[in-house]
């Protein structure tokens, strides 16, 4: 194999990579989330939750989509913005009490942190600032969702999720026109991971995902790493076993390992250069590995 096959399957050691760093980096949150109370459900067993947030998921993409068919860029821009923004309050609400005191300078530090993200990723967003800020991002709401939900609705969830993807990328199609949308927008909701050295975001864009053509970079939505991280954090929260390394338990291992196994899957198809729904091998494969750990520790 010579160094240009090498270079060729760089960006698909990366993928795993970074699909393991938000997972840890979640787990690594829960307990700084929890301490902080930032959870998005009152009752982490209700079978509403999932729901409630379909409905909140469709809703959005809806409000995305029309924006989209009239050239509401600018909109679009701004109400990304924002989202950003109010996720890493979140995040940095879990960060900063560990270094900074409760009181004013702990809420000046959590807000100044928030925009600096903010602008970065919007006044810069190369690949690398989106790649870095994105796992931060990821990991912080696939935390404070994993402490939200037991594990049940996580599973009903990432199961209607998954249906979801398919049915928007392959049936309706309309998951690869706000892709595009948001990637013409340089909107940093996603991972890019370059397949030469000197490309740029800023520069190159990645072209059009329905075309089959080559493109200069992968990309992987910042869903397709949060949801699996979700049930990740959810088994290490809300299912017993020992905790190996302080950090895990076996049904979180396992999910986590089921992630990898799914991604390796997804990877397969993405190699057509066709865009691919991620979430049906990915949310596949964790659910499942999920299940083979806590059975692993008699489902305690």
């Amino acid at each position: 194999m010579d160094t240009s096959d090498v270079k060729k399957y760089i960006p698909f050691l990366v993928m795993p990579a970074f699909l393991i760093i938000v997972e840890l980096g979640s787990l690594a949150l829960s307990l700084p989330v929890q301490a902080a109370g930032l959870a998005a459900f009152q009752d982490p067993q209700s079978l509403a939750d999932p729901l409630i947030f379909i409905a909140i998921l469709l809703g959005f993409t809806a409000f995305l989509l029309v924006l989209i068919r009239y050239g509401k860029k600018n909109v679009i821009a701004w109400v990304i913005g924002l989202s950003i923004f109010l996720t890493f309050v979140y995040t940095f609400a879990a960060i900063v009490p560990l270094f900074v005191g409760p009181g004013y300078a702990e809420i000046a530090a959590m807000l100044a942190l928030s925009m600096i993200a903010t602008a970065l990723l919007y006044k810069y967003p190369e690949w690398y600032v989106i790649d870095a800020l994105g796992i931060l991002l990821a990991a912080g709401v696939a935390s404070i969702f994993g402490v939200s939900l037991g594990t049940i609705p996580v599973i009903v969830l990432l199961v209607i999720l998954a249906v979801y993807d398919a049915i928007s990328v392959y049936k309706t199609k309309h998951m690869i026109t706000l892709a595009e949308g948001v990637i013409d927008l340089k909107t940093p909701i996603l991972f890019v991971i370059p397949k030469k050295r000197d490309y740029s975001f800023i520069k190159e864009g990645i072209g059009k995902l329905g075309d089959g053509g080559e493109r200069s970079a992968f990309i992987i939505g910042m869903g397709d790493m949060i949801m699996p991280s979700v049930l990740v954090v959810s088994a290490n929260v809300f299912t017993g076993g020992v905790k190996y390394f302080g950090l895990f338990n076996l049904p979180a291992l396992g999910a986590i390992i089921g992630s990898i196994a799914g991604l390796v899957v997804l990877l397969h198809f993405v190699m057509s250069g066709r865009p691919q729904a991620g979430l049906p091998p990915l949310n596949g494969g964790t659910i499942i590995g999920f299940f083979i750990g806590w059975a692993l520790i008699g489902f305690a």
